[in-house]
């Protein structure tokens, strides 16, 4: 075995490269001028036949975290539909703002199931709610087990019709809903 002493090294500097990458004499049109990060895609927005409002007005909501706002709600009026469940409850002292909670029971699936669930219910209230929702009332969306899995369009129209229903309730006059979605039909005695 042969040892190697320092005194065997080249104290020598290499030679400087040239860059590996050299730029034409008209400079580099295809890449930007800031080297850093490209701008990521993004989600693709869905095309929707329905009647969703693409510029709603804008609606003060007010998130419900605490669990006796979960329960005062709960006592109020509920629309079950295959995908989501929607309970609505005016508010008590009656404010401009509307409530919205999100909820997931452990029968919907494990923790990654219940959060796309509640993912997937959230985005569905951001597109619906300054339409279809009251100003003044409290609304909990309770995720099912097929909220997770289920088609866009699907859970889109089971929660559509579940608020029209609800505004049905808070606002006896209103015979169509502000998505122009059409008439609704009136309710039979």
């Amino acid at each position: 075995m042969t040892r190697v002493h320092q005194e065997d090294f080249s104290t020598e500097q290499p030679e400087a490269q040239a860059a590996p990458r050299v730029p034409l004499a008209h400079g580099d049109q295809e890449r930007p001028e800031d080297p850093g990060r490209s701008p990521r895609q993004g989600p693709q927005a869905f095309e929707r036949l329905g009647a969703i409002d693409r510029n709603p007005l804008p609606v003060l909501i007010e998130r419900l975290r605490v669990r006796r706002e979960f329960l005062y709600v709960a006592e109020g009026y509920a629309e079950r539909r295959r995908l989501v469940v929607v309970q609505a409850r005016r508010r008590t002292p009656p404010r401009s703002l509307l409530g919205l909670g999100f909820t997931a029971t452990k029968k919907v699936g494990g923790s990654v199931v219940r959060n796309r669930a509640r993912r997937r219910l959230r985005e569905a209230a951001r597109l619906l709610m300054p339409g279809l929702g009251v100003a003044g009332v409290d609304y909990v969306l309770i995720a099912r087990q097929e909220t997770g899995a289920a088609a866009w369009p699907r859970l889109l129209d089971d929660l559509e019709k579940a608020l029209i229903s609800l505004r049905r309730r808070f606002i006896p006059g209103d015979v169509a809903p502000p998505s122009g979605a059409g008439p609704i039909p009136p309710a039979r005695a």
